[in-house]
């Protein structure tokens, strides 16, 4: 009997070993587009619900933010105006062609100084305790192996007093919304990245992996779980998507 222990890799049950790699494939396969095909997927919604992250942050001047699986640095970038050249902005992936798309592309747009770039799990981040006055995680937790094991990493980088923000699909609240959503995810999508991308399996994994991810309460309770204080999630786009947040007492 095997003692090694599984998860999932969208609907395909795998060793848990195995996951990351698998992970990783996908994402090398889409960097070279993933801009454009956010934007295609989401009709550009996408750019109002990372408005709305960067908004509950709560973010100012001379602060430390993290932004894990940064991808191609759309809230990095945000955060680096925000936080000006007093302060720091650590843009993580742990997908080295998603990190080079995002570092070229913000140097190509003059970001440089208060912004840095490094390979970096999730779930062990090499970061001293309290270094961070906010983390941030876009559509990125659902691709994480152990999830409860992250919570817990970003937990203990954060300052006391500073939040986290999760910014991830989720459940839709209203059923016909619920339907609608899944004929397109795995209709569209995959003929959308094979035509854009030249990818369909990437994006019919895409679809699978968010109906995998804990719904919106199951995800507050694990960051209470993992030692998060004054939790909250917001739905957005009628719970297609949600940001919870949580603080580090």
């Amino acid at each position: 009997m095997s003692d090694k222990r599984t998860t999932h890799f969208g609907y395909r049950e795998v060793d848990e070993d195995a996951k990351a790699g698998l992970v990783a494939n996908v994402f090398h396969s889409v960097a070279g587009r993933y801009d454009l095909m956010n934007d295609l997927m989401s009709g550009g919604i996408h750019r109002i619900w990372k408005r709305f992250t960067i908004e509950l942050s709560a973010v100012r001047t001379g602060q430390s933010v993290l932004d894990i699986a940064g991808g191609t640095g759309d809230l990095a970038a945000k955060f680096a105006d925000i936080v000006g050249p007093t302060g720091r902005v650590v843009l993580a992936d742990i997908n080295e062609s998603m990190l080079n798309v995002g570092r070229d592309k913000l140097l190509d747009h003059g970001y440089q100084g208060n912004l840095e770039f490094v390979q970096a799990d999730a779930q062990y981040l090499p970061f001293p305790d309290d270094s961070f006055d906010c983390v941030s995680i876009a559509f990125g937790l659902r691709n994480v192996t152990d999830k409860a094991l992250a919570l817990r990493s970003m937990l203990r980088v954060l300052k006391p007093g500073g939040r986290l923000l999760v910014l991830e699909f989720s459940k839709p609240v209203n059923p016909l919304l619920e339907k609608a959503y899944d004929g397109y995810s795995f209709r569209v999508l995959p003929f959308m990245g094979r035509l854009v991308a030249g990818d369909s399996d990437s994006y019919q994994y895409l679809a699978e992996s968010i109906r995998m991810h804990p719904d919106q309460d199951t995800l507050l309770g694990m960051l209470e779980d993992a030692g998060f204080v004054n939790c909250e999630y917001h739905n957005l786009t009628g719970g297609v998507v949600a940001l919870h947040r949580g603080f580090k007492a």
